[in-house]
């Protein structure tokens, strides 16, 4: 109804200023003007089928040109203003053509807006048939495995790839779910303790010299159990890469306002024509290595989605003597900074080996 109203104003705004054409021959260009400005105005937000849009062209141009020749013809006008009204066509036409490519590219957007649509509620639905049909078997495998016995050596080494196939389904699903809106559930975070937090949980567990370096006091905005999958898959790696001995260093800084987390370490290192790939999904930085050392090159992939989720980026530095790889967040919308002294701490090689499957992370208590 709102539209046919509008084209009614306009109606009724043509028909007075044809009628002030007609009562003030010498002062008809303004009118004139009025209506063909008016008319491209309103085709500007209002899009006509091609048969209206002809129709009011040919009209508003006839009757104007109409009026202008009766004007001529009384010596009211000059004969040049007649071109006026090709003049005012050729605007009019072109904002036809400007608004048709106006609705075609919307229309194009909306069209990718529901293909997209769709794909995420297809990509749902997968997910969901992945999480039942892939972990029901594996669970009911291990099951049985486990009554057989754990002293068979032949069971030891099926119980350790059903758990490998566990956590490749796992990180796909988690990556999957990475390009959702509702992948996040963000919150104020002290960055401190909960670094210290994961610090002690590894120190326990992975026989490494750790080292809690220096440590930023400050909050970030972040979903504490993503950011926490995140740290512990560079620490993961660091473990893979380092020897019993070794050091790996965690630590923060404030950096032009982002939150920056590292983990350094003392490991092999990353060859300089794998550094622009280890973030890509199923990457290892060597392809020699067993699959039980490299794992199935998930982790930093998972690190990077993560975050990418949280607006930040991933930064790896390596050479000869170890490797640096750090997770950057934006600043937290209040910038505030605790009023701390940064510290750090030494944790000798634990005395304990990792658990039965080396590749998995520690439990979060």
């Amino acid at each position: 109804m709102r539209p046919r109203l509008v084209d009614l104003g306009w109606l009724a705004f043509a028909g007075a200023n044809i009628a002030a054409m007609v009562r003030w021959e010498a002062w008809e260009t303004v009118p004139f003007h009025f209506i063909w400005v008016s008319l491209t105005l309103l085709y500007g937000f209002r899009v006509w089928r091609p048969v209206p849009t002809a129709s009011v062209l040919v009209g508003v141009a006839a009757s104007t040109g109409v009026l202008i020749v009766y004007d001529v013809h009384m010596e009211t006008q000059e004969w040049s203003e007649l071109t006026e009204v090709p003049l005012m066509s050729l605007m009019f036409l072109a904002m036809v053509w400007h608004a048709r490519r106006r609705q075609q590219a919307m229309h194009e957007v909306e069209q990718l807006a529901e293909s997209r649509a769709s794909l995420l509620e297809r990509q749902e639905r997968f997910l969901h048939d992945v999480s039942h049909e892939l972990r029901t078997p594996v669970t009911i495998a291990r099951g049985h495995l486990e009554v057989a016995g754990h002293r068979i050596p032949e069971v030891e080494v099926a119980l350790d790839e059903l758990g490998r196939i566990e956590r490749i389904v796992e990180h796909l699903l988690l990556l999957a779910r990475a390009e959702r809106p509702d992948f996040l559930l963000t919150e104020e975070l002290e960055l401190e303790p909960f670094l210290e937090d994961i610090f002690i949980r590894w120190s326990e567990v992975a026989p490494r010299c750790w080292r809690l370096g220096s440590l930023a006091p400050v909050r970030v905005e972040a979903d504490p159990e993503r950011l926490r999958i995140a740290l512990d898959a560079l620490l993961e790696n660091a473990v893979k890469y380092t020897e019993i001995g070794d050091t790996i260093e965690i630590s923060s800084r404030l950096v032009g306002g982002k939150r920056v987390i590292e983990v350094r370490d003392e490991g092999c290192g990353i060859p300089p024509d794998a550094i622009d790939r280890i973030f890509d999904r199923f990457a290892r930085a060597d392809d020699a290595r067993s699959r039980g050392a490299g794992g199935a090159g998930l982790g930093l992939a998972i690190v990077d989605a993560i975050a990418k989720a949280h607006r930040g980026a991933c930064r790896v530095q390596s050479d000869a003597r170890g490797t640096i790889l750090s997770l950057e967040l934006p600043p937290h919308a209040g910038g505030s900074v605790l009023a701390a002294a940064p510290r750090t701490v030494d944790s000798q090689p634990a005395a304990a080996a990792l658990a039965a499957d080396p590749d998995a992370a520690p439990a979060t208590p």
